[in-house]
């Protein structure tokens, strides 16, 4: 059965015992609220040892007795939370191994393990439209939360969470509340209030007013590590694009570990890139392999239909398609590999303690040094190019100079605190550059493929035409990308 998924918003109230919920039959849009339902509920929280899951802000539970028995993974999100709901399966005390992937980025290869059990009693009100479509549902719970070796505790609370129904329901419904005697919740859920101050905390920690170029250099490379982090399990359930984001989130550390030598200990950075190097070859194969079916769908649609021989798109996207197959089942043995475990623990700790070798240089005087050293690494490879005495090695170079232009904006990014416009517009042109000699590296790899391509249709006895058609197309796409890049190339400058 496949899992399924919802965005979970809603608001919690701590009320008293002998509290009375009161009449929510006029808040906004509801028509009418149904005969309460009561249910008896019965969850196991799982997490390991040293609360991971807790610590991030993840819940795990294999719940039964209401209406959606299974187990229930709940994950931070911009709005409330994000619901993975899987089959509560034949497994008890161990989590299922679909389950477990879920939240192996907190996990990793630590062991799970009951550590709350939560009974609940739950009435049930659905507030329903005139149409008949449900709102939203306030649930009347009295809790009793067992700790391994604690004595249980026991209090009442009330959830108001939307189904149907818009934010607008949430804010009418809480002054009604609080107006006999309801309570902002003193826990984001029921598991953390049972688990009180057991659960460590994560350090916070705010970019100084007047940074140096450590301080830089920690925000910009906590802010990747935490993008890593989040798209894990948006890779692991093939989400749109989650790919490519994951991919830009380990380029950007990558680059900034290498910006920022003058202050990073070399002997700790760079095995790390070496590292992230490997695990975005790990992911590359897939995205490459998504970029081209997305630009291959238009391309052959804009040819001249007289001009297509035979089943052209579904001859390409059907070796795409193998292709990312193949490519996804490697990424996937990279996300479940002890090396990428390890890679994560090894960023937790660059995170928390950076391995600076200077901490006191303000950004303002040294930051210009850093992105000047940049573009004039980018500006070598430009150089080298012009050189180039084949087309094949001005390719080379060209994507060469693409690669150094993402480090060039990576590191104009990270300098916005303390150079506003400056680095912005730094940034804005060297991603003009990466966009252009990016659409030039992809008509490289198009133009290989369809060569290939073409190769084994003329061998199978069929008719490459359209195919040589394309690849004169990619060619001339590379050519006016070259030109363009030309162009801009004398725009680029930081002084």
């Amino acid at each position: 059965m496949t899992p399924t998924e919802q965005l979970e918003i809603e608001t919690k109230y701590d009320v008293d015992e002998h509290a009375v919920l009161p009449a929510l039959h006029e808040l906004p849009g509801v028509d009418r609220v149904e005969q309460p339902v009561e249910l008896a509920l019965e969850a196991v929280y799982f997490d390991t040892a040293e609360l991971d899951l807790a610590r991030n802000k993840v819940t795990l539970r294999r719940r039964i007795g209401g209406e959606d028995d299974g187990w229930h993974i709940k994950l931070p999100a911009a709005r409330g939370r994000m619901e993975i709901q899987h089959p509560l399966g034949r497994a008890v005390r161990k989590v299922p191994i679909q389950v477990v992937r879920a939240v192996r980025v907190h996990v990793r290869d630590r062991d799970l393990m009951p550590v709350v059990t939560l009974a609940t009693r739950r009435i049930v009100h659905r507030l329903v439209d005139a149409e008949g479509e449900v709102l939203a549902e306030v649930s009347d719970d009295h809790v009793t939360a067992t700790v391994e070796g604690e004595e249980p505790e026991t209090w009442r609370e009330w959830e108001v969470e939307l189904v149907g129904g818009t934010t607008e329901l949430l804010e009418a419904a809480e002054p009604i509340l609080r107006d006999v005697g309801a309570r902002p919740a003193s826990g984001p859920s029921k598991l953390a209030r049972a688990l009180g101050d057991r659960v460590p905390q994560r350090e916070t920690w705010e970019l100084p007013a007047k940074p140096t170029t450590a301080d830089l250099f920690r925000a910009y490379a906590a802010a990747q590590v935490e993008a890593i982090q989040l798209r894990d399990p948006e890779v692991r359930r093939d989400l749109p694009d989650s790919i490519h984001k994951m991919r830009v989130a380990t380029r950007r550390l990558r680059s900034a570990l290498a910006t920022y030598r003058p202050v990073v200990d070399r002997e700790v950075a760079d095995p790390i890139r070496d590292e992230l190097k490997w695990f975005a070859g790990e992911l590359g194969g897939a995205r490459d392999a998504e970029v081209l079916r997305e630009h291959f769908l238009v391309a052959v649609s804009e040819q001249p239909q007289e001009l297509v021989m035979g089943r052209v798109a579904g001859y390409i996207d059907d070796h795409l398609r193998a292709v990312y197959k193949q490519a996804r089942v490697q990424a996937l043995e990279a996300l479940e590999s002890e090396r990428y475990f390890r890679l994560l623990d090894t960023l937790d700790e660059l995170v928390a303690a950076p391995p600076l070798l200077d901490a006191d240089s303000k950004a303002k005087k040294q930051v210009p040094g850093l992105l000047k050293h940049d573009l004039k690494r980018m500006s070598k490879c430009v150089k080298r190019a012009e050189k180039a005495e084949t087309l094949a090695e001005q390719d080379h170079e060209l994507h060469e100079t693409r690669k150094a232009s993402k480090r060039l904006r990576y590191a104009a990014e990270s300098a916005v605190p303390v150079l506003g416009q400056a680095a912005t517009d730094l940034a804005d042109r060297a991603e003009q550059v990466q966009e252009v000699l990016g659409d030039h590296q992809d008509s490289v790899v198009a133009r290989d493929l369809l060569r290939q391509l073409a190769v084994q249709q003329h061998l199978d006895g069929g008719n490459p035409f359209t195919l040589g058609r394309l690849h004169a197309a990619e060619q001339y796409r590379g050519d006016r990308s070259r030109e363009a890049f030309l162009k801009l190339w004398p725009t680029i400058d930081f002084s």
